[in-house]
């Protein structure tokens, strides 16, 4: 009988292993290294700067040196709850974010989809240009553009009066601001939203298709049972990390586009959080006592630790309905 060699050569450890991965990929690595360095300094070292949070932070200190609130670190949290303009900036942030989820995030994929129908190659190159440009423009112009076309005299203005709407100066109408952002941020990101969904819906197999015709399935059922099951996953992860940004309304358009008219409607927690932490807004009625770092940091930590939350929620439930998910 044969006898069986057992072959007893010590496998490598670790760090053995670790030293042949970096010699086999030494170049991939050598690549990551810029990528590495900036997240370290600009996403990873400024979370040591959460800790002004739970402190009366003062600059001249700094933060080794600045005293501990009390309540156990949380006075600048229970002061922001417990404040007058914690339920208006959460309702303004709220519905802002609920209104962009309901028209701007399926916009992009409804834009995609007709795209997608349109054969002719050079018509629909010139489409995706057009619509394109608008992301690649800097928001303080996109920002006068709006200023301008919603004036008493700008030319939405005067399209409004001519299908005989009402001639007011829009911009400094409360009730239209909300409409205004979610409108014009539709028209400056469809076009480049629809990136990802036109390279999902080009990585379908054609051949489903040619069995739909062949099967009678017209266009509508097409849609249905083959191309949004295509992308089906793309949309949902997509919407898993939109859902992580539920509170995180960006501050700079609304900036710009702010008066002391839309005060009420527009200061959501991002702005809420400049006007306390690093000074006032011209033309708005800026919140007493600016320049409070801590607590603006505490703010910030909140809308963080919420976004997570939902984040988590939405990535839960997606994850039991449809086995898609973040993690």
């Amino acid at each position: 009988m044969k006898e069986q060699t057992i072959n007893l050569k010590k496998k490598p450890g670790l760090g053995q292993r670790f030293v042949d991965e970096m010699k086999r990929n030494y170049v991939l690595y050598i690549m990551s290294i810029p990528i590495i360095v900036y997240f370290v300094l600009f996403c990873y070292l400024p979370m040591f700067g959460l800790l002004i949070s739970f402190q009366d932070f003062n600059i001249i200190k700094g933060v080794f040196n600045s005293p501990w609130t009390d309540m156990y670190g949380f006075a600048h949290f229970y002061k922001f709850f417990t404040g007058s303009m914690f339920w208006p900036v959460m309702k303004n942030t709220l519905l802002i974010s609920f209104y962009e989820i309901i028209f701007s995030f399926p916009a992009p994929i409804i834009f995609a989809l007709m795209l997608n129908e349109i054969k002719n190659l050079k018509y629909k190159k010139i489409i995706q240009t057009v619509t394109y440009l608008p992301h690649f423009i800097s928001v303080v112009v996109i920002c006068s553009m709006i200023i301008r076309f919603f004036q008493h005299d700008g030319i939405i203005t005067s399209l409004i009066a001519l299908l005989g709407g009402e001639r007011r100066d829009y911009i400094i109408d409360a009730d239209a601001f909300r409409t205004i952002y979610v409108g014009t941020g539709i028209w400056q990101g469809i076009g480049w939203g629809s990136i990802i969904y036109i390279s999902a819906l080009s990585s379908i197999d054609q051949e489903l298709y040619e069995a739909a015709v062949i099967d009678g399935a017209g266009k509508w059922k097409q849609l249905i049972h083959i191309t949004i099951p295509g992308i089906a996953s793309t949309i949902i992860i997509l919407f898993i990390m939109r859902m992580g940004q539920i509170l995180s309304v960006g501050y700079e358009k609304i900036i710009l586009l702010q008066r002391s008219e839309t005060v009420s409607v527009s200061r959501v927690l991002s702005v809420y959080t400049y006007e306390r932490g690093l000074g006032g807004l011209s033309g708005s009625t800026v919140a007493s006592g600016s320049n409070q770092y801590s607590y603006a940091s505490a703010v910030g930590v909140f809308t963080s630790l919420v976004n997570i939350l939902f984040l988590a929620i939405t990535n839960k439930i997606s994850k039991k309905v449809s086995e898609t998910s973040l993690f």
